[in-house]
């Protein structure tokens, strides 16, 4: 009996956690396809990169149909693709920024979930990994539209899991704390900015770029999402590394009051001048 290698197709793979993750997935003898938006960069990979934008419908059927083609099936999707503002008051970002975020953050996943479930329920199962974060079930004071989308992921990622887990297919929420990659060089900076928020903006962005610095690697997170591909029995939510699983246990067992009291001290914000 000939056993069939497992396809895996992890977005946002060129660098950071998805380039991680898409490692780890070959490493442990899955068949990886990694894509990226602005395409690949030079070098030698363990695995396939593809074009794909996950705020075009166009490139994710484009990319969905030529694994299929290839290998006539997908057993792994993990939804990694994503970026956030760089720390800032919730009114310093427009509409039209707000729509960017999500498009990306939340529709984008929704775009290849959509592309995706069909052949998974026509096969008879699958996984579907979708990378969340611990501002999922944490407020993050100056990154509401990055925690926004995390929350939309994680109430979508459970309920998806509810409708599907008969047809054979499991989704799970990979949810990291702060990871040493590249995604704090991408930050999009806000477009109306207010001077009322111009000393929190900088204090807090200086207290994010010390907690990235001491933050774990990348390859945490990668194998909490192999993990949760492999487990027999898979679980709604995975916290990627030891200070996620502190958070994780905070939020579900500390008193509101101290947890809101936490936060603020992490951050400083009650010692903040605001100008």
């Amino acid at each position: 009996m000939t056993i069939k290698q497992r396809i895996a197709l992890v977005t946002g793979a060129s660098s950071g956690i998805g380039e991680a993750t898409a490692k780890r997935l070959a490493l442990a003898g899955y068949k990886v396809y990694g894509t990226s938006r602005r395409g690949a960069p030079a070098g030698e990979r363990s695995f396939e990169m593809l074009p794909l934008d996950v705020t075009r419908d166009e490139s994710v059927e484009a990319a969905v149909a030529k694994v299929i083609r290839l290998e006539g099936r997908i057993d792994l999707l993990v939804n990694n693709a994503g970026f956030s503002t760089a720390p800032a008051g919730a009114e310093e970002s427009s509409i039209a920024q707000a729509r960017s975020i999500f498009d990306t953050n939340f529709f984008g996943l929704v775009r290849m979930t959509r592309a995706v479930v069909p052949h998974m329920r026509h096969q008879g199962g699958g996984r579907i990994i979708n990378i969340g974060s611990v501002f999922g079930f944490l407020p993050m004071p100056y990154m509401a539209l990055y925690a926004a989308t995390k929350h939309a992921v994680e109430g979508y990622s459970e309920s998806l899991d509810h409708e599907l887990r008969t047809m054979g297919i499991r989704v799970s929420v990979v949810e990291p704390a702060n990871t040493k990659t590249k995604f704090d060089a991408n930050l999009l900076e806000p477009d109306a900015k207010l001077d009322e928020y111009r000393g929190p903006r900088a204090a807090v962005g200086k207290r994010l770029a010390e907690m990235i610095a001491d933050a774990d690697e990348p390859g945490v997170v990668a194998d909490t999402v192999l993990k949760a591909a492999t487990a027999a029995h898979p679980r709604i939510r995975y916290a990627a590394g030891g200070r996620a699983n502190f958070l994780q246990l905070l939020r579900t067992f500390a008193p509101a009051g101290m947890v809101d009291a936490g936060i603020r001290k992490n951050l400083r914000l009650d010692v903040l001048n605001v100008i």
